[in-house]
């Protein structure tokens, strides 16, 4: 008999993305005019209107390539060669997993640093010690705590829910737990057979729960960095900064998506849940931009706050998902049973990473 499965609600970690979003927001719009002359970007190469032009263009066409990306791994459902159990999966995966441990390292990390380690912070906290570093740190061991933590709770409660169960079926044979060789004998009212340890009961079950976590923490890191650099080139009034930004944030929406799309097909959310954190994904960076639009006149990326405010999210965005690709995505699929014992796969795989991985690093020549 099925166990059932216990609550998990995907927008419970998802809102503590909004109260990361609310401390930006306020410290964005308290942040001090800027007292550059009118011609310091780009050489004097502002174009409101046209840069206006490109950040609607940007909105609708980044838009597109996050549904894109998140809707292919998901389609498993209607193409059977990109389901979760095929081996195609594992190379999207490896892919993704490559391009979300660049953008940690190449894209995220060093935007941190270069926030907290400017010249217009005081010398007195900030250059005397990385804080950079250290927040990618906490953030990193904080996502193992949030990750172990909340797999390890959900599934006692399956266990729990499990067990009453198992002790009205060992009953009914006659049984205690310990009875006969010293394994809990679970009936299979479908085959008639028999399965040993209570450790294999709901496994299924409980590889799903570690997913769906896993697919909310990955979305977390990824979202507070898409606000952010959705804000960047909001504000930007230069076409010529703009143009590149817009191909590159496309491609790197596409294969975040990709990533992201891959756990939750892997977590089989009901339909409802997937729409919403699909949709919450692809919604992230064109509403940066429209923040960023709504804030040109007064935001200035340069001031101590704005710097302090967005070097710190990128920094614990960085450490959260340069941790989700190397642990929870690499670790986890490299070190399956089923790519261990084939060579071919394995070498796709290696192949497909270094690949996912190159190609989300030469973006960071444009943005």
């Amino acid at each position: 008999m099925p166990m059932p499965m216990p609550h998990f609600n995907p927008p419970s970690l998802l809102s503590l993305f909004f109260l990361l979003f609310l401390l930006l927001i306020p410290s964005v719009l308290a942040a001090p005019d800027c007292q550059c002359p009118e011609d310091s970007e780009d050489d004097g190469k502002r174009d409101e209107t046209l840069a206006l032009k490109y950040k609607v263009v940007a909105i609708a066409t980044i838009l597109v390539a996050g549904i894109i990306g998140v809707v292919i791994p998901l389609l498993g459902k209607l193409i059977p060669a990109l389901s979760p159990e095929k081996d195609i999966f594992f190379i999207i995966k490896a892919f993704a997993a490559g391009v979300i441990l660049a953008t940690g390292f190449i894209h995220v990390l060093p935007d941190a640093y270069g926030n907290l380690t400017s010249s217009k912070l005081n010398e007195h906290p900030w250059g005397k010690f990385p804080f950079t570093g250290l927040v990618a740190m906490v953030a990193a061991i904080g996502t193992l705590m949030v990750d172990a933590g909340a797999s390890s709770y959900y599934t006692r409660i399956h266990l729990n829910k499990a067990q009453p169960e198992l002790n009205g079926d060992d009953e009914m044979r006659g049984g205690g737990c310990g009875a006969h060789d010293g394994h809990v004998h679970v009936h299979t009212h479908g085959t008639h057979g028999h399965a040993h340890g209570s450790a294999d009961v709901g496994g299924s079950s409980t590889e799903i729960l570690r997913h769906r976590v896993i697919s909310q923490v990955l979305e977390l890191g990824i979202v507070v960095h898409s606000v952010i650099i959705g804000i960047g080139l909001g504000v930007s009034e230069s076409p010529e900064t703009i143009r590149p930004l817009v191909a590159a944030i496309t491609f790197h929406q596409l294969f975040e998506g990709m990533g992201l799309g891959g756990c939750i097909a892997q977590a089989k959310f009901k339909n409802r849940a997937t729409i919403l954190m699909g949709l919450f994904f692809c919604l992230t960076t064109p509403i940066g931009i429209a923040i960023g639009i709504a804030v040109t006149k007064t935001y200035d990326e340069d001031s101590p706050k704005a710097l302090i405010v967005e070097g710190i999210l990128n920094a614990a965005s960085s450490g959260i998902l340069i941790y989700m690709a190397l642990v929870d995505l690499l670790a986890a699929d490299f070190m399956n049973p089923r790519m261990q014992s084939n060579g071919k796969l394995q070498l796709l795989a290696n192949v497909s990473l270094i690949l996912g991985a190159a190609l989300m690093s030469l973006l960071a020549i444009w943005a």
